[in-house]
């Protein structure tokens, strides 16, 4: 046998994303990078560091439920300003998909109407109604859904961010437990 396959799943998954993702030298070359291909062959961006790992899940999170398009590539931009794992935020900016963003948004509107009151009809002051733009445009989407959006942005994102750091710590701690009881066998 010339090329082995890996036995397990996670093995083969593992061969097919280090396939799909570009290399440094790759990334370098594509023209509408060069700008900031510096910044994106840096390693923390890619490897899964704890504090990476944390910031990535937190940008993407919020991303998600802040924009309804270009998630991915506003929570890339981001992680590359504040170096977190931009597989980890990609992936994050999924749970808001075209399946699932209809009970997000309807959830939306039931806890913006709740911290809103008066039964999800939310008043707007008079000289504002008459503005036009993006007034008009968080007018038209319900300001209960808005409020709703904006929170689970940020309760998400810091949720989020606070469950990766336990998680990588106990993660941790029990990997140095495992290696102790196996010297101990």
């Amino acid at each position: 046998m010339l090329n082995p396959q890996p036995a397990g799943f996670w093995q083969r998954l593992r061969v097919h994303v280090r396939a799909a993702i570009p290399s440094h030298a790759e990334l370098t070359q594509i023209r509408w990078l060069r700008p900031v291909a510096h910044r994106l062959v840096d390693p923390g961006l890619w490897h899964a560091r704890p504090e990476a790992l944390a910031r990535g899940l937190a940008i993407g999170l919020f991303w998600a439920f802040v924009l309804p398009f270009a998630q991915i590539v506003f929570a890339a931009a981001h992680c590359v300003w504040w170096r977190g794992n931009i597989p980890i935020a990609a992936a994050a900016t999924l749970i808001t998909n075209p399946i699932t963003i209809g009970g997000w948004l309807y959830l939306a509107y039931r806890v913006g109407s709740f911290f809103i009151g008066s039964g999800g009809s939310a008043s707007v002051p008079a000289d504002a109604a008459a503005a036009s733009g993006l007034l008009a445009t968080l007018q038209s989407l319900g300001w209960p859904t808005v409020l709703g959006m904006a929170m689970f942005a940020t309760v998400g994102s810091v949720g989020g961010y606070v469950f990766m750091r336990l998680g990588s710590r106990a993660w941790f701690h029990w990997r140095v437990a495992r290696r102790a009881r196996g010297r101990r066998n």
